[in-house]
């Protein structure tokens, strides 16, 4: 390991973030920091998954315990992952800051810090740091069992379906939350429903069709659908909604209810909160996963909570 690197920040920038608005902004971002005069180290992500390995690579070999995602909820979702892979320090001595450049958004909405770059930076500069839940799933892929960690939302049925397309998008260069609500209603009439069997820490609580179903620990997903209302991102609780099958003209009819919460309140949808939930599908593997907006594997899923397990800096 080289030497310890306790003061200095390690930026790890991913350029196809935002349809590759980071890659246009990263220039201004890079001086803007300069100006406030941060000792630092930056990278450049090169395929999908570098950054964790990078932010792995950092702390473990490197000595850097202060971390900067450049980048979107995707991004600094592999950071996190990173940060949960090495063996060097725990995790919550680690300090992770964003400078949020995607096409959602949703991490920096839920501690209402500002879009503006300069505004970014300057809460970095700050250093208030809280602790967060920490969300981790086991799942399968390719008949492979595998773990991954989250910050923000687990997406399964429509949810995953729907953060399949919208990521096609961002790759032909398309994003944002047009780009999200576009692939919501055209998706409306390509997705099959789903029979889920959900266990909280071993009991059943709820066997049915789903049209989606979300747990997580913040309220934002797709760009400002407030997808968990009722989250508090320390309270070492998941939150958990489940939108029963419903037809298509009563998804429609409450998509604008969807940016305000208040879609719960829809006979449909069954809310939960819990630290361990079992996802089983019938057939087994039909129901597939995204977390903080990325797509992973499928069915049977595990998820379970770690109270206050990461360090981010807030507003």
């Amino acid at each position: 390991m080289k030497g310890e690197s306790n003061n200095r920040w390690y930026i790890i920038v991913n350029p196809e973030a935002g349809s590759k608005k980071t890659q246009a902004d990263w220039p201004g971002i890079k001086k803007l920091l300069e100006a406030h005069d941060f000792d630092m180290e930056c990278v450049t992500t090169k395929y999908q998954n570098h950054a964790t390995e990078l932010a792995k690579n950092a702390i473990q070999d490197l000595g850097f315990s202060n971390i900067i995602s450049v980048g979107g909820d995707g991004t600094l979702n592999e950071v996190i992952n990173g940060v949960f892979l090495q063996d060097r320090l725990k995790p919550t001595d680690v300090t992770v800051g964003v400078i949020s450049v995607g096409t959602g958004n949703d991490w920096i909405r839920m501690y209402n810090i500002p879009q503006d770059y300069n505004e970014q930076i300057k809460v970095i500069k700050k250093n208030n740091t809280f602790l967060q839940d920490v969300g981790e799933v086991s799942y399968f892929h390719n008949d492979a069992e595998k773990v991954h960690y989250f910050i923000n939302i687990a997406g399964m049925g429509f949810d995953a379906f729907l953060a399949k397309k919208t990521n096609v998008a961002k790759q032909k260069g398309s994003g944002g939350a047009f780009t999200y609500l576009y692939n919501l209603v055209l998706g409306l009439f390509q997705f099959s429903y789903n029979y889920i069997e959900i266990d909280k820490e071993g009991e059943n609580i709820f066997s049915g069709n789903v049209f989606s179903m979300s747990i997580g620990i913040c309220k934002y997903h797709g760009a400002g659908i407030m997808q968990l209302p009722f989250a508090i991102p320390d309270d070492g609780l998941f939150d958990v909604t489940v939108i029963e099958k419903a037809s298509r003209l009563t998804i429609v009819r409450n998509i604008k209810n969807l940016y305000d919460g208040s879609f719960v309140k829809m006979k449909e949808v069954k809310t939960y909160t819990g630290e361990q939930f079992t996802i089983r599908a019938i057939p087994q593997k039909s129901v597939f996963l995204e977390t903080d907006g990325e797509t992973l594997g499928h069915s049977p899923l595990f998820f379970k909570i770690l109270p206050r397990a990461a360090k981010f800096i807030i507003k």
